[in-house]
């Protein structure tokens, strides 16, 4: 959702997990289209050192960066981390999902600033 909002203001983004699923979550894909945004093809990645070390800002939603790139190292990369403790879609009501997913945009718009 991040990844689609980001874009969706010019911002260069990617999208990846230290243990992503197999696919997007339907519900995502479902509430994210009342945004006018298809992420239905999308695929989720597998968070790579080489993603972070080109990223300027590492956005983390409950997933720690450490478990690919150690924090010293991070930090040595100069890199901003910023954890957006945030709940997991996955099980939640549709409701639950469009919670998420505001509070997504909110913050992403807040980055765009």
């Amino acid at each position: 959702m991040a990844q689609a909002f980001a874009q969706s203001l010019g911002i260069p983004s990617e999208s990846a997990g230290t243990v992503p699923s197999s696919r997007v979550n339907p519900v995502v894909v479902e509430i994210m289209k009342e945004r006018g945004v298809d992420i239905s093809k999308n695929a989720p990645k597998m968070l790579t050192l080489e993603m972070i070390n080109n990223a300027s800002l590492v956005v983390t939603m409950g997933c720690s960066v450490a478990e690919v790139c150690p924090k010293p190292l991070l930090a040595q990369m100069q890199k901003k981390l910023i954890d957006w403790n945030l709940p997991d879609p996955k099980g939640k009501s549709i409701e639950s999902v469009r919670e998420i997913r505001d509070e997504i945009e909110r913050r992403v718009k807040e980055l765009a600033k």
